[in-house]
């Protein structure tokens, strides 16, 4: 599937098993990224980090349950997202677990292409409203997610020394970008 950004180099796919040891690297990246700017000195890019995502992302490819995506620009794997299906007080919803972009291709559509891919698969399902937990303190991401429509869930307000942040999205009032033209 192209995406609705319009780079033709860009595609966004199923993630395979082939795919593990790169998306471990990029989630491992993109965490480390945005955990430096809060904590300095802390090591997120250590190979203990890098062994704990890797084995967190075989275990997703290896769920019958939970869908994964991978995002890949001539052929190199820049980004990943899974989710999973679940009922929403009776009502089909989903719950986006993971969406992550390799620190060196943010802010080139590559989140957003992979947003719209969810959107696509998400609709397709049914699904009325999606759901994400964000950590309160990555300020980059709850604004990506704010641009896309995401809002934090009234029914789930974080306590005061809460970590993450609740956010949902109506499915059936959130934009879906076109498909570009061939």
């Amino acid at each position: 599937m192209r995406p609705a950004t319009g780079d033709a180099a860009l595609q966004v796919r199923a993630a395979t098993a082939a795919d593990l040891a790169a998306i471990a690297a990029l989630d491992t990246g993109a965490r480390a990224a945005a955990h430096r700017a809060r904590f300095p000195d802390t090591p997120f890019d250590a190979p203990a980090e890098h062994a704990r995502r890797h084995d967190a992302w075989s275990r997703v490819l290896d769920r019958d349950d939970t869908a994964a995506l991978c995002a890949a620009r001539h052929g190199t794997v820049v980004g990943a997202a899974s989710y999973r299906h679940h009922d929403d007080q009776h009502r089909p919803a989903v719950m986006l677990h993971q969406l992550h972009v390799d620190p060196g291709h943010w802010g080139t559509g590559i989140g957003r292409a992979l947003h719209t891919a969810c959107l696509r698969a998400w609709r397709t399902a049914g699904c009325s409203r999606a759901v994400l937990d964000v950590r309160w303190h990555n300020h980059r991401a709850r604004a990506f997610y704010a641009g896309l429509g995401w809002r934090p869930d009234p029914d789930r307000r974080p306590a005061p020394d809460a970590t993450h942040l609740t956010l949902t999205l109506d499915l059936a009032t959130a934009p879906v970008p076109p498909l570009p033209a061939p």
